[in-house]
């Protein structure tokens, strides 16, 4: 399978900077390398071109839902941690400073993600 995975922004506070440098930070120490990413904002036509399309927080869906022009009528708009069996909003470490428990629960999403992309694709 080939897999196009991208990062968007719902806000157009940061459109066009380089991550956060304490995000790039711990990103590093876990190996993953940012290059020379930018901020850039979630389109609406990115709703059909992706089978995903995953949030951090409810604040994330509603606005992502907004963008995708109100409606999420094929059901792609999850909360990341919905994939871990939680309901719960992925603290965002701008405002909490907590790096590595917001690393855990992307790690914990992600995975869950995986798994039931695995079952479903039968890989």
């Amino acid at each position: 399978s080939d897999w196009e995975i991208e990062s968007a922004a719902v806000s157009r506070e940061e459109i066009g900077n380089p991550v956060y440098p304490p995000a790039r930070q711990e990103l590093a120490k876990h190996g993953i390398s940012c290059g020379d990413k930018r901020a850039v904002r979630l389109k609406a036509s990115d709703y059909d071109t992706y089978d995903y399309l995953i949030g951090m927080d409810t604040a994330n869906i509603r606005n992502m839902t907004r963008i995708a022009g109100g409606a999420d009528k094929e059901q792609k708009i999850f909360k990341l941690l919905t994939f871990a069996g939680s309901g719960r909003d992925v603290a965002d470490p701008w405002y909490t400073g907590d790096f590595d428990a917001t690393f855990a629960d992307v790690m914990a999403g992600c995975s869950g993600l995986l798994e039931k992309i695995r079952r479903e694709e039968n890989i």
